[in-house]
């Protein structure tokens, strides 16, 4: 009798745990929100959303910014002096940057994907912050999931609302926004 429990609960037990790396693997990016009401669901559409500016480095990554910022910035700001408006958003992907030698002149193409790091201009809800709230996303490629970025991370990320306050407050007279639009 103990080996046919033993038996079942070790059966449970994997079950359990294919379920658990199954869960895991089709988990829905939507339902992530950082402490202090960052949602990776405010984002939705990111992926479409039009590029304003592309950096280089150790990583490769991509700003892109949803219609009301573009606005913003084809208006002038913050070069201007003012504020963006509520409901502006930034999404900044990073991938590592690996050559591709069957590219001609071998180009720096995006391997693979580090993060998310979103802002969004809300200035009843992160008063405390600029007016911007913060998130951090750190992917994983081997389980295609997202989770909050930690202080474990590199660089490392408060895993909060104002995670990104400190860094950009080098840049308060631009409202705290580092990106400058693209010339097109």
């Amino acid at each position: 009798m103990k080996r046919k429990v033993m038996r079942i609960c070790l059966c449970l037990a994997v079950s359990l745990a294919v379920s658990g790396v199954a869960i895991s693997a089709t988990q829905d990016k939507y339902t992530l929100k950082v402490p202090g009401g960052v949602a990776f669901s405010e984002f939705r559409g990111y992926e479409s959303w039009q590029v304003i500016s592309v950096s280089h480095g150790s990583r490769l990554a991509v700003i892109l910014g949803n219609p009301i910022t573009v606005a913003a910035y084809k208006a002038g700001i913050p070069g201007n002096g003012k504020p963006f408006p509520d409901g502006a958003k930034m999404a900044k992907i990073h991938w590592d940057a690996k050559e591709d030698d069957d590219e001609p002149g071998s180009p720096t193409l995006p391997g693979d994907q580090k993060n998310a790091d979103f802002m969004v201009k809300d200035s009843k809800r992160f008063a405390d912050s600029g007016g911007w709230g913060w998130a951090a996303f750190e992917y994983d490629a081997a389980t295609n999931t997202f989770r909050p970025g930690t202080m474990t991370d590199s660089p490392p990320q408060g895993n909060d609302a104002k995670c990104g306050f400190a860094c950009h407050s080098a840049v308060k007279d631009k409202d705290y926004v580092f990106t400058k639009y693209g010339s097109r």
